[in-house]
């Protein structure tokens, strides 16, 4: 007697299961830590105001996604999944090596609090825009940076 194997039949009970770590890998690759879509959004953004601005400033710590520098402001463009923004949320939805990635997540957390920190004391003013609050409301976002840049003596 023949097996009838049906076509469309996951092969595993989780989709998780079918991962092996050479595409993980790969898939990992992908992810941009530079010029991601919610931060072309937002500097084209604030491009169009005519505020000038620099990219992944390497001097400030914690290499912000864009710095205005003589005014000594600092914007992070921050992905929900990575920077822990709805973890309780997340949690539920990690079935795989989930105690792994909770605990990058939260090191993130703590990177981030760290790094607001150390500019702060340094004289920098920190402002974190959500990947949601970008797509959303890229406006409120760009109202958020103008507002520090005016607090620091600067028109937008």
């Amino acid at each position: 007697m023949t097996q009838i194997v049906e076509k469309n039949k996951p092969k595993y009970k989780y989709k998780y299961q079918q991962r092996d770590t050479a595409s993980v890998s790969y898939r990992m690759s992908r992810v941009r830590s530079k010029d991601s879509k919610m931060e072309l959004v937002l500097r084209k953004a604030l491009w169009a105001l005519g505020l000038r601005y620099r990219k992944h400033y390497k001097r400030a710590i914690g290499n912000p996604d864009i710095a205005f520098v003589g005014k000594k402001v600092a914007v992070f463009c921050d992905s929900s999944f990575w920077h822990g923004l709805d973890l309780e949320a997340q949690k539920e939805k990690l079935h795989h090596n989930r105690e792994y990635w909770i605990e990058k997540i939260e090191r993130n957390m703590a990177r981030d609090q760290y790094v607001n920190e150390r500019l702060s004391e340094a004289g920098w003013l920190v402002i974190r825009c959500s990947d949601k609050e970008i797509f959303s409301n890229t406006s409120q976002c760009v109202q958020k940076i103008c507002k520090a840049l005016a607090a620091r003596h600067c028109s937008c």
